[in-house]
Order: C-alpha cells, then structure tokens, then sequence
C-alpha cells in the first residue's frame, strides 16, 4: 500500500491531486502552485489552495480522468474500487461532540427513566473525545476490551476551516470547510458507570471515533440549504448487517451547526481541522433503536452509516485484540 496522497472524489473517479497538477500545467498552461500533500494541509493552506485546488478540477472539463496522465507517466484518477481512503483527517486537531437532536436526548432520558433536563434547552452542550483514535471507511474498529454493549451513532460532522473565537451563530458558516459521516463508538456498559460517577463520557468512548468517506464543502450541498446555518435537510441512514436499522433527516437537529460553533468557540480558539460532532441523530444508536436492551455489536458485525450527499461510512467491528 502506498503512502496517503490528496485527492478529491469527481464524478465517481477519485483523482490524485499532485498528478493533477503536472497534467494541467502542461495539457492547461495552469501555472504550477504549491500543493500540500494532505488534507489537514490544505485546510491550514486557506481560500487561496482551496481555489486553486478548484481551478485545476475545473481543468477536468471534457476529459476523462482515468485516460489522463500526469508526470512520469502516473495516472491523474483511479477507479473508486482501486482506492483505499484513509480516515480523511487521521489526527484531527479536536474532537468535540455534541448532543444536538432533541428527539435522541428524549429517547435516552426516557429509557433512563429520567426527566428531560430543562438546562439542555439553554445551551448546546459537549464533550472532548480522542482525535488521536481516528478511523476511517472501510476500516476494522477494534471491540473494546471489558465492554459487553458496544454500539455506533449516527452523526454528522463538520470541520472548521478557519482560526476564530467567539463566533457569532449567524457568522458560522464561514469558518465551515466541510462536512463529514461521524460514527461516534460507544461502550454503554461503561458509560453508564461513568454516568454514575458524574464525570464522563470518558473511557466509554475513547476507544474509536470514524469518519468520512470524504469531506464535502458547503457548496455541494447548496440545493439542500436551510435557513439555518450549518443545517441542511438530507437523510441520514444506518444499517446493520445490510439491514436498515434507523432513518433520521439532519433538517430535524434542534441545534444547528451555527449555534454549536457559537458555543464552542466562546472565550476560546477554534482551529482548522477541528472536528464539531452533531451527536446522534433520533434512533441513531442501537441504545434507543432497542431501549437500551440490544443486542449490541459483536465483532464480525458491519455498520453502514449514511448521510444524503456525504457518502456512505462502512465499517466492521473486530476483536478486542485487533490493533
């Protein structure tokens, strides 16, 4: 397996973005920029990589990628199938996950027999998990060791394209370079323990987080557009086993990614590459599809986590042991 390189997916054809370059410098006349080798890069990179990454896809126009060839006689795209994708930001600046659908924190309060907390109404609220425990499509998710109740979440993401600090809701679509499926990992013995503690999530989720396929920029999603910042009405799906088990729509989130940036931001730093979770969507886990009764995920078992327009995340769960 080669090491990693920038792509970006065009019309089912995953295209290397530095053979890119060298094609359209000589078939285009496009003059030579610097290009960073990751995606992490290119967003630290700002607006002016992120057109020029543009202009040389627009190059595109007419052609047949996979019949281009770049310096060296190397291929400008692949088939999908001939690609493996690494988790698209591997080491994430930050994690933060939020608690944003009401219909999941309704379904979880009541299977803990629990009131609906009035505070969650004042603010969107989150937690820190590991950026450094990052997975992507296709990859095994180790099971985590001492766990019996290992579950998925389907979420949506989006990552922070630009440095900012108290960031005002309505402004927060600015600093969005994109968007992202978020399978948020869970251990609900565990949790439910550290729960009782009053400190937590903790170990109970720092196990795995995955994402991708890929990145989207807001601009591909432009037709599915809220009035909301950061909301878009796309439906999200998750199967298990090839068996659909939930169905939500981002459109129904009760706070929008504008609101969260706000909060996450206030008195602090956000930073490219940082990672802004949605938490699940209503029906999103196995916890409130089977009222915390499962059963849970064992190793062998797939999950396929899907948003409308993001891409589909498969991953398998393995064993405890797995590195």
């Amino acid at each position: 397996m080669q090491d990693p390189c920038l792509g970006v997916l065009v019309n089912n054809t995953i295209i290397d973005l530095a053979e890119l370059r060298t094609w359209a410098q000589g078939a285009r006349f496009i003059p030579s920029e610097d290009l960073p080798e990751s995606l992490i890069g290119l967003i630290f990179a700002g607006s002016e990589a992120w057109d020029y990454v543009g202009k040389l896809v627009s190059a595109l126009e007419g052609e047949d990628p996979l019949n281009l060839k770049g310096a060296h006689r190397k291929p400008v795209g692949y088939p999908m199938e001939q690609v493996f994708l690494y988790p698209p930001l591997p080491n994430p600046e930050s994690l933060r996950d939020f608690f944003a659908f009401e219909q999941y924190v309704k379904n979880v309060y009541a299977i803990w027999k629990k009131d609906m907390p009035a505070e969650w109404y004042e603010f969107p609220t989150f937690y820190f998990s590991n950026p450094h425990a990052m997975y992507g499509p296709g990859s095994i998710i180790p099971h985590p060791q001492n766990s019996q109740e290992m579950d998925f979440e389907l979420e949506v993401a989006c990552v922070i394209g630009k440095t900012g600090r108290d960031i005002p809701a309505d402004q927060a679509q600015d600093y969005i370079f994109g968007f992202t499926v978020l399978n948020d990992w869970s251990a609900r013995d565990i949790l439910r323990r550290e729960m009782r503690i009053g400190l937590g999530p903790a170990k109970s989720k720092d196990f795995a987080s995955s994402i991708g396929p890929w990145i989207v920029t807001p601009d591909e999603l432009e037709n599915h557009a809220t009035d909301r910042p950061g909301v878009y009405d796309l439906e999200m799906i998750a199967r298990l086993n090839g068996e659909e088990k939930s169905r939500g729509t981002w459109g129904d989130i009760y706070y929008s990614f504008g609101e969260m940036i706000a909060h996450a931001s206030r008195d602090v730093y956000l930073v490219p590459g940082d990672i802004i979770g949605s938490g699940p969507v209503g029906k999103g886990s196995l916890l409130d599809i089977t009222s915390g009764e499962g059963p849970w995920l064992k190793p062998g078992d797939l999950v396929e986590l899907e948003i409308e327009g993001l891409g589909v995340l498969p991953n398998q769960v393995g064993a405890a042991s797995d590195p």
